[in-house]
């Protein structure tokens, strides 16, 4: 494809002569006799590379050069100037002009003046398609990432879901078996924990369910402007009598000083009841513990925050490996007793209100969760 040149010079016959030397390279040739002229050729030609004399009547060779470097900078500039005007050359120069040649032209000189202005022009397109190709390839790239993590996540919930609805499934199995004695055997004690057995896991398939649904669902929080330590003390209200039954000591320690807060009360309350639930459990693990358990709820705020929940307990604790799969996906620290989606759930509602769930915990020794949640406009949740 031809080059398109624009030449600029108010003399006549440098622009035939010239302009025909330039056809004769192979070049696309559009002339201009002023700087005037040379702008709107400039603009309706878009020509790769513009040649034109430093000293011409009205707009000059520099202003001209400031002019097409103002519109479109990788526009190639070569100025012509005559042997007097060396410092005009060098000023142009500074402005980002391509090269200079001087009157009277010579062919070698100008080839070289064009052969650097050509090369600069391939340089800049190499860089451009490879500029191009690169985005394209870290575009490709990076969605075949996530197709992989989407796919990682899709397996590593297909598996969870799997897990947790064997341990359901072998819980009922189990029932089925008991039952089953009991009607063989005629055996009344079979028969009432068996059925037991199944409607406990008939239960857990439909809190199952649920949780699922809760998680999947996009859900807008129901803003509203509370009291914080209205849903503590619900969860503890409710859960104070299973607690007791459990041989768990359920308190509160709700600070006094707390301002009316814009949160979603049953969204919290959901969080509260997962974290208390799960206290009261780590408290009543046999297999990790024989001193009385004890859970406490409590609030406060840092200056920092809205307002601060915090769920501590003297129950099992855990490592440190668990202590960092306890927010994956499915996982449970209850064995075949838990189906893992609890702490997703809460950590997902801590997350629409734009705040941070933190877990310390020590084998052996207890758990302590704390749930922060920022600071909101009233006016604009």
């Amino acid at each position: 494809m031809e080059r398109k040149v624009l030449l600029v010079d108010d003399e006549p016959g440098i622009l035939r002569v010239l302009g025909i030397s330039l056809a004769d390279r192979g070049f696309q040739v559009f002339t201009a006799s002023s700087g005037e002229e040379a702008l709107d050729v400039f603009r309706s030609r878009k020509p790769e590379i513009v040649l034109t004399d430093i000293k011409m009547p009205g707009i000059d060779g520099i202003q001209l050069l400031q002019r097409i470097k103002e519109e479109d900078p990788e526009t190639e500039v070569i100025m012509i100037t005559g042997h007097g005007d060396m410092e005009l050359a060098i000023q142009s120069l500074k402005y980002e002009a391509s090269d200079f040649i001087t009157k009277p032209i010579h062919d070698e000189a100008l080839d070289i003046a064009l052969k650097r202005a050509g090369e600069r022009i391939g340089f800049r397109n190499q860089l451009r398609e490879y500029t191009l190709n690169l985005e394209k390839l870290v575009e490709e790239k990076t969605r075949k990432l996530i197709e992989a993590e989407r796919l990682a996540v899709t397996g590593q919930t297909v598996a969870g879901l799997a897990h947790a609805i064997k341990n359901i499934t072998s819980g009922l199995t189990g029932g089925m078996y008991v039952l089953e004695k009991g009607v063989e055997l005629d055996n009344k004690t079979y028969l009432s924990q068996g059925w037991q057995m199944i409607k406990g896991n008939v239960r857990k398939i439909k809190a199952m369910a649920l949780d699922l649904l809760n998680y999947a669902k996009e859900r807008e929080p129901q803003w509203q402007v509370c009291d914080p330590n209205l849903p503590a003390e619900e969860v503890v209200d409710l859960m104070r009598s299973q607690a007791a039954e459990r041989g768990v000591s359920l308190k509160t320690d709700l600070a006094s000083d707390l301002p009316k807060t814009l949160l979603d009360p049953e969204g919290i309350h959901k969080v509260l009841l997962n974290l208390v639930t799960n206290a009261i459990d780590a408290c009543t693990d046999l297999s990790c513990t024989n001193k009385r358990g004890e859970v406490t709820v409590r609030t406060s705020r840092r200056q920092d925050s809205a307002v601060q929940y915090h769920v501590i307990d003297n129950g099992c604790g855990m490592d440190e490996e668990t202590r960092s799969k306890v927010f994956q996906r499915f996982f449970s620290t209850k064995g075949s007793q838990g189906t893992g989606l609890g702490l997703m759930i809460a950590k997902k509602i801590v997350d629409e209100h734009g705040g941070v769930i933190d877990l310390v915990s020590e084998k052996d020794k207890g758990t302590a969760v704390a749930v922060t949640l920022p600071q909101r406009d009233r006016a604009s949740p």
